[in-house]
């Protein structure tokens, strides 16, 4: 009797043991055939995905600086360089999918909606983050220029003793050519403890003749000497360079109308004028054609009596 208990108990474990084993399987089964679906599906989704455009994709949703602040433990300013990174590859992707000529200074054509949202997390999260706010007072006003006003805004209540962040408004402002707002952040970054005399030189100047060329010479003279980022150093210099072009243009410009006066033709080529343009100090190479900045000969367009940049010259054109 007991034998055959046993037997019977033995009998029931082993049946279980086969139930337990082919539940398994089953699972193990449905598991396997679950991951191919999903593999093939992914596969098929894949191949009727449209094209990614990264110009137009890369448009990021990210933490509000005021929960990132909450998150970040402590950390602000870790949080902070992150987003300041997020910012450089935003612009870099940007950048990498755009193909025509552009500058630092005008960017628009990028469509960069996202940069001043992405500047402005970095400096909540660190308001000393003077990087930021240095390339955003470069980079944002032709994007957004309201968000480049408030980003710099925003600097100057968080570091009202920073003169830098006035020069920066004043920047943005005559850009826009809005000269009387301009002169006004110049002359307030004036009155900054330790700022430096041109400040009110410039507000000064701004007043006198905002659109001028002297005016626009000066603003680049001193964004390349007080800029920390090589980029906007070399926009500094590029515009610079553009604007004594533009004086060197004017001044070619009047030796052919006085050649044209003389002679009643337009010269055929720079050597017959070459005389002229030394004369009024332009730089020429040995054939008598003169320089631009960068080293490249003007073009004389006979047709208009008039003179060109080449092409391949560095001197931006606009």
């Amino acid at each position: 009797m007991k034998e055959r208990d046993e037997q019977k108990g033995a009998g029931a474990h082993a049946l279980a043991a086969r139930r337990a084993r082919l539940r398994d399987a089953l699972m193990a089964a449905v598991v396997i055939a679950g991951l191919g679906l999903v593999s093939l599906l992914s596969q098929w989704l894949d191949a009727r995905r449209p094209a990614e455009d990264p110009f137009l994709s890369y448009e990021e949703n990210y933490v509000r600086p005021e929960a990132a602040r909450r998150m970040s433990l402590g950390f602000n300013g870790l949080v902070a360089d992150w987003y300041w990174l997020r910012s450089l590859q935003y612009v870099g992707r940007k950048v990498d999918a755009y193909k025509e000529d552009f500058t630092l200074d005008d960017m628009s054509a990028l469509n960069m909606k996202n940069l001043g949202a992405l500047l402005d997390h970095a400096t909540t999260l660190d308001p000393q983050f003077f990087a930021a706010y240095d390339f955003g007072a470069v980079v944002l006003p032709a994007v957004d220029r309201d968000a480049a006003v408030r980003l710099v805004e925003k600097g100057i209540r968080e570091n009202p003793d920073e003169w830098r962040l006035y020069h920066h408004l004043g920047y943005i402002n005559w850009r826009a050519g809005r000269y009387a707002e301009a002169a006004e952040a110049y002359r307030a970054g004036s009155r900054v403890a330790g700022a430096p005399p041109w400040l009110e030189a410039m507000a000064a100047q701004i007043e006198l003749d905002g659109g001028g060329r002297a005016v626009a010479r000066e603003v680049y003279k001193r964004m390349y000497d007080d800029a920390a980022d090589e980029q906007v150093k070399l926009l500094a210099v590029r515009r610079l360079a553009q604007i004594t072009s533009l004086d060197e243009r004017d001044a070619i410009r009047r030796a052919l109308s006085d050649f044209r006066a003389r002679a009643g033709r337009c010269p055929s080529t720079w050597r017959e004028l070459a005389a002229h343009l030394r004369a009024a100090g332009l730089k020429t190479d040995a054939s008598g054609s003169p320089l631009d900045p960068a080293g490249f000969a003007y073009v004389l367009d006979s047709s208009d009596c008039d003179v060109q940049l080449d092409q391949r010259s560095e001197v931006p054109k606009k």
